[in-house]
């Protein structure tokens, strides 16, 4: 048996400390628990042995619920008294108080046995219950009950045996069985103040004695008053107490509330002067009109959690479902509405905003959205059938620009796009590590934007002339030429430093550029990161990365370069670069033979002109990149970001061009993100939980926010059965509600787990005479 002391040393254990050391040592195969009380709540239930084994506790001086929720194979023995709620919600233990019981002792008790071998406090053996699948909970009590005692009691038994009860003082109190609808409550002494609308007192029966001979012997003993057994049995001093069945319950009298309204009150109603009154009566449930509220089914309303972080708006939620469908195809392809480099972006270099914050990270691990981008890089598109005649050049062949391209040459414009590199992809090709983007994959995107039409202009530097030159010709134009300006900082010896951006160029263009075996990289973004993979491909044996604050480059760039060797230190401040490495404002040394600066890039926009506004560097655009009627800009010009930022400044460019060039009305779609509350992720806590399958069947887990997974469950639910599913026009499907039938109860919004259905008030005009 473990003893648990509870002022042992002078301090007392709290509630959570004691229940904490109990659970412990029951985890430890503990069985027998000897409780030194003083006043802790809530002790012994509910618990169970890991093996099954029974629980016995001892305790002493307890506070209240002793014994509270125990469970079936535990007894608790209290060893004199205990305050409140002795046995609350008992679901089957044995419960044993040897001294008084306090208020609400077996309150709500659905299974078990409580034995009190003294007095029971006020509203004791109150809402006792019985599940019939279940033997009743059994309640028994030496002396007498406070007042309120079985109030509103539907099953059980009860026995109280009023012991050293004073003459003319009821057993149970005053107003005692009130509400009293099953159950049967076994007294011996006086009575006073029971409740005669709802009970009725009965003498025994052979089945009643039967009983409580069987049970009297174990109750005595267990509270240690076996002297009483004689005195307890002489049965003619017993009686029982049952409810009144329904058709013994006194009956209200009908009031006439109609004559008193038509006549009595005002004659021809109180508002007879105004309106004719049919003296309806709104029923508490009703359907059209009066109804509270109105449900509305609202596929695709709100954006789910990854379409709204995604800067591109892509609404993978869409693509699991079409896989859930079975059609494939259309789920790879429905990305490229998006953008075009699923595979290089999205399934390589992006950091996946989109599943930060996907509600399905909440149960396990967020659905794999990055990688199943990867299997839409070989699907292709066809040509635009239907051309509009309008020409369109885009000046810059990187994301952005190849993004802008894809998107108008869908639209059925010629566009041709002028890059200044021997290679289209801008920084996806001249800068990001090949160990984050093959080669392959970049190339095989780059060549599907070719394949729809757009013309492909290398070499070609546009400058002030020949920008004049472009919006002389074309009837559009995209400027996306990003950020190559490398930001350097006058230190003293800043001419030793290397650029980053120009650094990863020569890397990636196969130049191999010289360094030495100890590199220092100024800044830890991602492009820093991608500096300091750079340099250790370049032979580096020490990089150590460097910033003025905490990095900024997402965890998993940050630990590929820690998996390489790579050393990150912050908060450090650059003083001067020296030949000997570069020097900290505290004063230390980082040896170093190469300094790296990758702290930013700026656009070179000296081509445009200068009534063009610009803000710190960048371009200054109007509502979807707009810099003037046929001037659009998109990507790093606007400001720096990700790619995938880039991906949808120039998507939105591109929709707001075409729009002016063929004289239709644009206005950006306002993204609205779906609240986490509308969703019941109960439904999907045991879908495929803990097992994560490939990217491509990850629809087994995807949660659909949002968007309706076509469950058919609102439909099942429904209790007017007033939801059907009707097929539209186009072949979609959409699930109406019937207002006839329908009486706004909110089971289906309350079971949709997809956040579907809305609850509105209903401000249907009310019919008027």
């Amino acid at each position: 048996m473990l003893t648990i002391d509870t002022l042992a040393g002078g301090k007392r254990l709290s509630t959570q400390e004691l229940l904490t050391a109990i659970s412990e040592a029951l985890a430890a195969g503990e069985t027998e628990f000897h409780i030194l009380a003083s006043g802790q709540h809530d002790i012994g239930g509910p618990l169970w042995h890991p093996e099954g084994k029974s629980l016995r506790f001892t305790v002493t001086n307890p506070g209240q619920r002793v014994g509270s929720m125990c469970m079936p194979g535990t007894e608790v023995i209290v060893e004199g008294s205990s305050s409140a709620d002795v046995g609350w919600l008992n679901a089957g233990g044995r419960i044993v108080v040897k001294g008084d019981g306090g208020d609400t002792t077996a309150h709500c008790a659905a299974g078990g046995s409580i034995y009190i071998g003294g007095r029971a406090g006020t509203r004791s053996g109150s809402l006792m219950k019985h599940d019939p699948l279940y033997a009743p909970p059994e309640f028994w009590v030496l002396k007498r009950c406070g007042s309120f005692s079985f109030e509103f009691m539907s099953g059980g038994i009860a026995v109280v045996c009023g012991v050293d009860v004073e003459e003319g003082e009821s057993v149970l109190g005053d107003r005692s069985c009130m509400g009293m609808v099953g159950g049967v409550v076994y007294v011996r002494g006086p009575l006073l103040g029971v409740s005669a609308k709802d009970v009725k007192v009965r003498a025994l029966e052979a089945e009643d004695i039967d009983y409580l001979s069987s049970h009297m012997e174990d109750f005595l003993q267990s509270v240690e008053r076996k002297e009483l057994q004689a005195e307890l049995t002489q049965w003619d001093e017993w009686r029982k107490i049952v409810p009144l069945t329904y058709e013994e319950r006194p009956k209200k009298v009908e009031s006439h509330l109609f004559d008193f309204r038509a006549n009595e009150w005002v004659p021809g109603g109180i508002f007879s002067d105004v309106v004719k009154d049919d003296f309806s009566v709104v029923a508490l449930v009703t359907n059209g009109v009066m109804r509270q509220r109105v449900p509305q089914w609202e596929n695709a309303r709100f954006a789910a959690p990854c379409q709204f972080n995604c800067p591109a708006s892509i609404p993978s939620q869409d693509r699991f479902n079409l896989l859930r469908d079975g059609k494939v195809g259309e789920a790879y392809r429905l990305v490229l509405e998006y953008t075009p480099f699923p595979g290089s972006v999205c399934g390589s270099v992006c950091p996946n905003l989109c599943m930060d914050d996907c509600t399905r990270g909440q149960i396990d691990l967020s659905a794999q959205i990055g990688a199943l981008g990867r299997y839409s890089r070989k699907v292709t598109l066809p040509q635009a059938t239907q051309k509009t005649g309008k020409a369109v050049a885009v000046i810059g062949g990187g994301v952005a620009g190849l993004t802008a391209a894809w998107e108008l040459v869908r639209q059925g414009h010629d566009v041709t796009v002028f890059e200044s590199d021997a290679k289209m992809g801008g920084k996806m090709e001249q800068a990001i590590p090949r160990s984050r983007l093959a080669a392959e994959v970049l190339e095989a995107e780059v060549a599907r934007v070719a394949s729809l039409g757009v013309t492909y202009r290398n070499n070609e530097t546009v400058d002030a002339a020949k920008f004049a030159q472009l919006r002389k010709q074309y009837d559009g134009v995209v400027v996306a030429t990003g950020g190559h300006v490398s930001k350097v900082i006058p230190w003293p010896g800043s001419e030793r430093l290397v650029k980053g951006l120009e650094f990863l160029k020569a890397v990636n263009s196969g130049q191999k550029p010289k360094i030495g075996k100890k590199v220092v990289v100024i800044g830890c973004g991602n492009a820093g990161m991608d500096v300091a993979i750079g340099a250790y491909e370049m032979g580096a044996e020490e990089v150590t990365c460097i910033d003025v604050a905490k990095p900024a480059a997402f965890e998993k760039e940050i630990e590929h370069v820690e998996e390489l060797g790579g050393v990150l230190l912050w908060p450090a401040v650059t003083q001067e670069i020296t030949a000997e490495g570069l020097r900290l404002t505290d004063g230390r040394l980082l040896a170093a033979d190469t300094v790296i600066i990758s702290i930013g890039e700026v656009p070179d926009l000296s081509f445009l002109p200068a009534e063009l506004p610009q803000e710190r560097g960048f371009l200054k655009v109007g509502p979807a990149g707009k810099l003037a009627d046929g001037l659009y800009t998109a990507g790093d010009t606007i400001r720096p970001g990700l790619l995938v930022d880039a991906i949808g400044t120039a998507r939105e460019a591109a929709k707001a061009l075409h729009a002016e060039l063929t004289g239709e009305a644009y206005a950006a779609k306002e993204k609205v993100a779906l609240p986490q509350s509308r969703l019941s992720t109960e439904y999907f806590e045991r879908c495929q939980s803990g097992q994560v399958p490939q990217a491509k069947e990850d629809y087994l887990r995807c949660i659909s926010c949002g968007t309706c997974r076509d469950c058919h469950m609102c439909e099942k639910s429904c209790p007017e059965k007033a939801i059907s599913r009707e097929i539209q026009e186009d072949g979609s499907f959409a699930y109406v509600s019937d207002d006839s039938r329908c009486i706004g109860c909110g089971v289906c919004a309350g079971i949709c787990p997809c956040g579907i259905w809305s609850m509105h008030p209903n401000n249907a005009p009310l019919p008027c005479n």
